[in-house]
């Protein structure tokens, strides 16, 4: 039975969505990758490391340089205070890095608190951990968690709450209240927070970032994950890491060493280099998107469309029954896609119970003329919809 748990799962909606943008050539504002190519200065350091560099097996916690970089980044742009040596271990992703969480902290029976919508990698990683999700429902526009939501999902049994923040697939950045409240039950409760942050860079102008372990009472009890694919838009590159208190590290990093052991010392070097060394990419990188952001907002606009608010990542959401479309938001995609060329996500895919089925997420990193035409063609998939239903 336990081998039908990843075998009996459907394929993710990125790649079908991704699969068939490519079959039919259609624009693809689904998948969360950016059309510009990253910092040319990062990816010359990794060309220049994969030619003379070394080639060969790095540490296991990774290239001690990196993890130096990370704690440093971390103590220039969000105030904390980690010991590079204990604290830092890098991985292959930030899924990786999920997934050695989970496998490190997670024994059977312990329940997990995951909020929906949810990154879809948490739920098949929590049970192949031997966990159990409790779900709990966040809904649009402003996707906030209440009290009473947490104190119908947190019990005894409760081992780690699973924080998304920045979060995709909504573009929320979670207020100073939220974080505050649910550093309060994670003490309450002895619950340790698995922190996925690696939005963090992605930030827009009226938004702050500020990581849960930055709260009280959460240094002890927190895993933050970071990316360098996400930092640096180099979502291929694979370069993650988890920063955690010492005690947390070494169970993380038993887990860590049986999955990929170690990720390439070439493109760690190169991260270490753009994260002392690329500062205005930092600066220049979001708003960039930002303007992206604005633009694709926008143009939907004009089109009719109700588009949700987005402080940060690479997505923005639009409501369809607000837009005038009474399709559910996976058979409004699959026309969208089908129909009119044009890939989306629907937001109920990131949902295991009582989905929301009204919200689609569109990526914004992308360059002009892709979200123009973009919008171009969902207005279309809008007027077949409307169509359909006469």
């Amino acid at each position: 039975m336990a081998n039908t748990i990843f075998s009996a799962l459907p394929t993710t909606i990125f790649e079908e969505m991704s699969g068939l943008a490519r079959t039919l050539g259609a624009v693809n504002l689904g998948q969360g990758f950016p059309d510009d190519p990253g910092p040319e200065a990062v990816r010359v350091k990794a060309g220049e490391l994969v030619v003379s560099g070394y080639n060969q097996y790095p540490p296991m916690a990774g290239l001690p340089e990196l993890r130096q970089a990370v704690a440093a980044h971390y103590a220039r742009t969000q105030g904390l205070d980690l010991d590079w040596a204990s604290e830092v271990t890098v991985t292959s992703g930030a899924t990786e890095a999920l997934a050695a969480s989970f496998l490190g902290l997670i024994e059977p029976g312990d329940e997990v608190v995951v909020f929906q919508p949810f990154y879809d990698a948490y739920p098949p990683l929590i049970r192949r951990a031997g966990g159990v999700p409790k779900f709990v429902r966040l809904e649009p526009p402003r996707w906030r968690f209440t009290r009473p939501m947490l104190e119908a999902a947190f019990t005894p049994r409760t081992k780690l709450v699973v924080l998304n923040n920045p979060m995709n697939p909504t573009g929320v950045v979670l207020p100073d209240e939220d974080l505050a409240l649910l550093a309060e039950f994670c003490v309450a409760h002895d619950v340790i927070a698995v922190c996925d942050e690696v939005w963090e860079q992605v930030v827009f102008a009226g938004a702050r970032h500020r990581p849960l372990v930055a709260c009280p009472g959460m240094r002890e009890r927190t895993v933050k994950i970071g990316s360098a694919g996400k930092m640096f838009g180099l979502t291929g590159w694979k370069v993650g890491w988890l920063c955690a208190a010492p005690a947390l590290t070494h169970a993380l990093a038993r887990a860590h060493q049986f999955l990929t052991f170690t990720t390439p010392p070439n493109l760690q070097g190169a991260a270490a280099w753009g994260l002392e060394n690329a500062g205005d990419w930092f600066r220049d990188m979001p708003r960039g998107l930002e303007r992206s952001r604005d633009r694709l907002a926008a143009g939907l606009a004009r089109e009719g469309f109700a588009v949700l608010p987005g402080d940060g990542t690479y997505f923005l959401s639009i409501d369809l029954a607000a837009s005038g479309v009474a399709q559910a938001d996976r058979a409004f995609c699959l026309r969208a896609v089908k129909d009119a060329g044009v890939a989306a996500i629907p937001v109920s895919a990131f949902y295991e119970t009582d989905p929301v089925t009204s919200i689609v997420r569109l990526c914004f990193a992308k360059a002009d003329e892709t979200l123009d035409e973009g919008v171009r063609r969902l207005a279309w998939a809008r007027e077949l919809s409307r169509a359909a239903a006469i």
